[in-house]
């Protein structure tokens, strides 16, 4: 029992964070260049891409990056969906902690939506509009 408790808790905690981060790779291949291109950054952008080659990867298989990060983000809504009426400890010490911990998990959850709708405006929409 213990041991599908611990399984539990480590996917309420590491889902979230894995979500955080391929919203995070979605920025970095679509909407970082934009901007830096629109602010004219050029110079910028070629430094950064000769200093981290494997972005241009990244946007070469946006469609792949993100279908991966939706189906994370999936996951992650739909585990703190379930376990939103989990009890917490009976500790109040322990008890405060674990309500803090699920309101930070629903904030970095929506921060990482939030971050995800604008990658996907940026490395969808333009193609969509035909520019």
């Amino acid at each position: 029992m213990a041991l599908k408790q611990s399984l539990e808790n480590n996917k309420l905690v590491l889902l979230p964070f894995f979500s955080l981060f391929t919203s995070f790779s979605t920025l970095i291949c679509c909407a970082l260049p934009a901007l830096l291109v629109s602010l004219g950054m050029g110079a910028t952008l070629v430094g950064l891409v000769s200093n981290f080659p494997a972005l241009i990867w990244i946007s070469e298989n946006k469609t792949f990056v993100f279908g991966i990060s939706f189906f994370m983000f999936s996951l992650s809504a739909l585990m703190q969906y379930r376990a939103r009426n989990l009890p917490c400890p009976l500790d109040p010490e322990l008890a405060k902690a674990c309500t803090v911990g699920r309101v930070w998990s629903r904030r970095i959850t929506v921060f990482s939506i939030c971050i995800w709708i604008v990658g996907a405006l940026f490395a969808f929409l333009p193609k969509l509009l035909k520019f």
